[in-house]
C-alpha cells in the first residue's frame, strides 16, 4: 500500500510539472493590455514565466510560481504589470495592471 501511494504521489507531481509545458499559448501581438481575472493558469502564462509549476492542494487548479517563492502565485497583467500576489489573491484590474488583495 505504501509503494502505490508513493507511485501515485510520484506521478502527480510529474503530470504537475508537464503542464507548465503543454500548450504553448503566444504571447500578444499588440500593446493592448492583456487582462486575466483570478485564477491564471500555466498556459496564459508567457513562456519564461511558466516555472516552478504546481497545483494548488485545495482547489487542485495549477499555476506557476517563477521564483515568487511557496504560497505565492505569478500573474501577468500586460508587460508593464506583472508579478507575484499569494495564491488565489491577485488579479488583474480593468486598467490591466495587477492588485493583490488580502
Amino acid at each position: 500500500m505504501k509503494t502505490f501511494v508513493v507511485t501515485v504521489t510520484v506521478l502527480w507531481w510529474a503530470f504537475c510539472a508537464t503542464l507548465c509545458f503543454a500548450a504553448q499559448t503566444p504571447e500578444p501581438l499588440t500593446d493592448e493590455p492583456v487582462i486575466h481575472v483570478d485564477w491564471q493558469v500555466p498556459q496564459s502564462l508567457p513562456r519564461r514565466f511558466r516555472n516552478h509549476c504546481v497545483s494548488d492542494p485545495f482547489s487542485g487548479r495549477p499555476y506557476c510560481s517563477d521564483h515568487c517563492g511557496s504560497d505565492y502565485q505569478f500573474y501577468f497583467c500586460s508587460r508593464e504589470s506583472f508579478g507575484c500576489c499569494r495564491v488565489g489573491f491577485g488579479y488583474c484590474d480593468w486598467n490591466g495592471l495587477l492588485r493583490c488583495h488580502p
